[in-house]
């Protein structure tokens, strides 16, 4: 017998014992007072009144902390065998096991330490290795619950290769499974900022083939909220990138009941030179980033994307013209007028790049022309006069079509009043384009 069982034994003899001697004290109290009831039946009636009310109040405390010594001698004993059988018992037993410690652990916090201590978390770590369904799910439910709020059964947890636990083939986990594996991933994901490192192959790709797989969407924004914590930590870009977590991203970045945590974790991920080749690269981009600074209905969905082309447009000419090309200047425009203030700040600073850069292309200049070789022959002034006149004139039109549509837009939202007037006290001089 170990020491601890020993202990154990011992700890509960003491209570048995404590338990006994109240009772026993208690039981003199009411014999005493029933007694001296007896000899004073003659006393008036509010005597008799008061001495029964002090027994039945006595009576009643005394049956309260029996109960409540009871309760803990009884959950003692259940903490005891639930133990024991979880260590030396039958995989039946150990399923039992795993399902009590559950419960006592969500109902208790204290117990949650004692448990920890009792070598808990190891062995049910090492059951959700195996394939059966049910003693899995017994094993995944008891660690949540022993995770909730107490760091260091988290770090007991990590110590004992969760991550190496996980299953290789998401295919043969069912849709609940997945759910609380997401769970738990995410209680352990809160200490991505500690010496323990949760970006793992395994854990990455696992994550990966929920989101990709799983048709609840509770459980991928679980697997989102587990990323984003990741992607906090400055050391788990490499990891993320490699393993494919931006294009993942990008993807679920275009469902709007998803997009925000997608477009969150992409905002970590693009200030590091990894994150933001991974996305210059990738053949979603701009086009995806645009179509969200459309979502009027998602303000903050908008001022996350217009952050990240921000990110990617600066200082890249490349990427601005890229960004040309696909129409970004009208709906930087919009965002600028209908969007919200953090939206509309960032959509007139990129507006004011694709400016400069413009000017930059088509004005002209003194001196020599750096980077550039000049063919044929040079332009008459009144040729370069006339051209810089038809210019304008397309980008007025173009302002004008903008305008159009934007009005036509808001007098469909019936709030057009205050769009009107901005064109009116705005002139075509003092508009980014």
């Amino acid at each position: 017998m170990s020491s601890s069982q020993t202990q154990n034994m011992s700890t509960s003899s003491s209570i048995r014992s404590l338990s006994y001697r109240k009772f026993k004290f208690f039981a003199r109290i009411r014999r005493f007072l029933q007694s001296k009831a007896a000899r004073k039946r003659c006393g008036s009636s509010s005597d008799h009144s008061n001495k029964l009310r002090i027994k039945n109040n006595t009576d009643h405390k005394a049956e309260e902390v029996m109960e409540k010594e009871s309760e803990l001698l009884d959950g003692s004993v259940v903490l005891q065998k639930s133990v024991k059988r979880l260590h030396f018992g039958s995989w039946e037993e150990k399923e039992m096991a795993a399902k009590v410690i559950e419960k006592l652990a969500k109902e208790d916090v204290k117990a949650r330490k004692v448990m920890a201590e009792l070598g808990v978390i190891h062995m049910l770590v090492s059951m959700v290795a195996t394939e059966v369904v049910r003693r899995r799910r017994a094993a995944i439910k008891a660690l949540i619950e022993l995770a909730n709020g107490t760091f260091t059964n988290k770090a007991l947890m990590l110590e004992a290769g969760i991550s190496s636990k996980l299953p290789k083939d998401i295919d043969v986990v069912d849709e609940q499974t997945r759910h609380e594996f997401a769970e738990l991933l995410l209680s352990l994901s809160s200490m991505s900022n500690t010496y323990f490192s949760l970006a793992t192959s395994e854990i990455l790709q696992f994550l990966i083939g929920i989101l990709e797989s799983a048709s609840s969407l509770e459980t991928k924004e679980s697997c989102l909220g587990v990323l984003y914590n990741l992607s906090a930590v400055l050391e788990n870009a490499g990891p993320l990138v490699s393993n494919g977590v931006v294009h993942t991203l990008l993807k679920l970045s275009s469902f709007k009941e998803l997009s925000e945590k997608a477009l969150a974790a992409l905002g970590h991920l693009v200030v590091t030179l990894m994150g933001k080749k991974a996305m210059e690269d990738s053949s979603m981009v701009p086009e995806s980033l645009i179509e969200i600074l459309t979502w009027e209905d998602k303000p903050k969905c908008q001022e996350l994307s217009a952050y990240i082309v921000m990110i990617l447009a600066h200082q890249s000419s490349k990427q601005r013209d890229k960004m040309s090309k696909a129409g970004i200047v009208p709906v930087l425009l919009e965002v600028s007028l209908l969007g919200s203030s953090l939206a509309q700040k960032r959509a007139m600073k990129l507006l004011q790049w694709f400016k400069d850069e413009r000017q930059t292309k088509m004005g002209p200049h003194s001196g020599p022309q750096t980077g550039r070789v000049a063919i044929g022959s040079p332009l008459h002034p009144r040729e370069a006069v006339e051209g810089k006149k038809m210019m304008k004139n397309l980008v007025k039109q173009s302002l004008h079509k903008n305008m159009e549509m934007i009005t036509r837009r808001a007098n469909a939202t019936g709030d057009s009043s205050n769009v009107k007037s901005l064109f009116l006290s705005t002139s075509s001089k003092s508009l980014p384009y």
